[in-house]
């Protein structure tokens, strides 16, 4: 599939001086005259481990998709995934251990970005720059700003790009969020987002030589260079800043996304986050257990709030969520990744009340009339009245790659499930969270500006720092 040609020297400008690199962009008309209504869409996954193979598994059923190529910067793992895929029937991708190279592929339609969370934005815009399309892996950036600059990126180069946020595709969902709507259970005034996930310690992890086919260098990439440990590698990096937000950035992104989404508003003017990292002694940095609660100002001149609550080990099935109840097992839906380091409990298809080894992840609302409980992504009940009577509930699920594939293929950004404006918006809570954590202070801040309010050490936290040439520009 060809592109038409555009200015080399804005994407070396992103990618940084001395790289080699080919700049192809297309504007959103002229794309759409090239790209066909029975052409292949040609994909390419970023990061492959973990939940790039949910990627991979997640675009090959979807018509008209070509897993074109894939990226790692562990070349063990990109051989085992191109023979899985040559295993599924499918042809064989290229391979590629540098983003930069990958992009200079003028035969790639899209990216899918599945690395660590300190490299989300910048692969994104540097794929916008280069004319591409992007999936990109929740949560969108590993700070504010990178955040915002994506969006500019999206914006700017005329991008279709679809976030994460696979709940947002899920009909039982939309249709969850439309009883939130439409008064059936009232005034709503109050969300509460629940991530209690089983997280056993990561215990202490010692340097050692990185492994053979490893480039570690270019997985540090916009961190700092520090002593490769195991801990800071596959998985474990969730849990160090450099690289990660802690469980409010891996799993509870999900929550607080549905939450902000349910109560229709977008970024808070205070936010007061309380926590800690309880129990284990180990090289976890970021908390494992955190309460935040998020003010936020309407329109219409009401005050709502969010409350938050992350926990890492023995809890209740609040609402039933996480106990079957729902119609819903502990295993996550498709499009969802089960964790790395989940217990074998996770795996069980129905859950009573001795089965505490399991998760309770989903979301409350409160409204003047009832509450509406959601577990998981995809199932919700409602209970109404003082009385708390049985009310509307209901559970499907959908498929959001397919959905960002039909929306590549229209060039209808508006069509996107999981638009990046929105992401930006949940994924700055994300941030707030940590970095009122963190300072250990509550944060005012001004929607508008998206700036905390004569806080310049907060607003230094949501800044974050980068490793040349892995910098984040700060003109688009």
């Amino acid at each position: 599939m060809s592109r038409l040609n555009a200015s080399r020297r804005d994407f070396l400008k992103i990618t940084g001086a001395g790289v080699a690199t080919t700049a192809l962009t297309a504007t959103a008309s002229s794309y759409a005259s090239i790209l066909g209504a029975n052409d292949r869409v040609r994909v390419a996954v970023c990061g492959v481990r973990g939940r790039g193979n949910d990627h991979i598994r997640g675009f090959s059923r979807v018509s008209g998709t070509e897993l074109a190529a894939l990226c790692d910067i562990d070349e063990n793992v990109t051989q085992l995934r191109v023979l899985e895929i040559e295993k599924m029937g499918l042809p064989k991708p290229k391979s590629y251990v540098d983003v930069r190279k990958l992009l200079e592929d003028k035969e790639i339609d899209a990216i899918s970005i599945a690395a660590p969370n300190h490299w989300h934005s910048l692969m994104a815009i540097w794929a916008c720059q280069a004319g591409k399309d992007v999936y990109v892996e929740k949560p969108c950036s590993h700070n504010w700003f990178e955040g915002r600059q994506l969006v500019r990126a999206v914006k700017k180069y005329k991008r279709i790009c679809q976030h994460g946020s696979q709940s947002r595709s899920n009909p039982g969902m939309i249709e969850a969020i439309h009883h939130l709507s439409d008064g059936t259970i009232g005034d709503v005034y109050m969300a509460r987002a629940l991530c209690y996930k089983w997280r056993p310690s990561i215990g202490r992890a010692t340097p050692e030589a990185v492994p053979a086919g490893v480039n570690y260098d270019l997985w540090t990439g916009p961190a700092p260079l520090k002593p490769f440990t195991r801990n800071r590698f596959h998985y474990n990096w969730h849990w160090i800043w450099d690289t990660g937000n802690g469980e409010v950035g891996n799993q509870a992104i999900h929550e607080i996304d549905i939450a902000r989404w349910g109560l229709g508003v977008g970024f808070p003017v205070s936010v007061s986050a309380m926590g800690g990292h309880f129990m284990f002694d180990d090289d976890q940095e970021t908390p494992n257990t955190l309460n935040a609660t998020f003010c936020f100002d309407t329109t219409e001149g009401k005050r709502k709030m969010m409350e938050l609550e992350v926990r890492h080990w023995i809890t209740n099935h609040e609402a039933e969520i996480g106990s079957g109840a729902y119609g819903a097992s502990a295993v996550p839906p498709a499009g969802i990744t089960a964790d790395a380091n989940k217990k074998p409990a996770d795996k069980q298809q129905s859950l009573g009340p001795k089965d505490a080894k399991t998760n309770t992840v989903g979301n409350l609302f409160y409204g003047s009339k009832g509450y509406l409980a959601i577990d998981g992504y995809d199932a919700y009940k409602t209970w109404l009245t003082d009385q708390a009577e049985p009310g509307p509930h209901g559970k499907a699920s959908g498929d959001h790659y397919a959905n960002f594939i039909d929306c590549v293929r229209s060039r209808r950004a508006e069509d996107i499930h999981s638009p990046i404006e929105e992401a930006h918006i949940s994924t700055t809570l994300v941030h707030l969270a940590n970095a009122s954590y963190r300072l250990g202070r509550t944060l005012r801040f001004d929607p508008r500006q998206e700036q905390v309010i004569g806080d310049d050490e907060a607003n230094g936290l949501l800044r974050g720092t980068y490793r040349a040439p892995y910098v984040v520009p700060e003109e688009i």
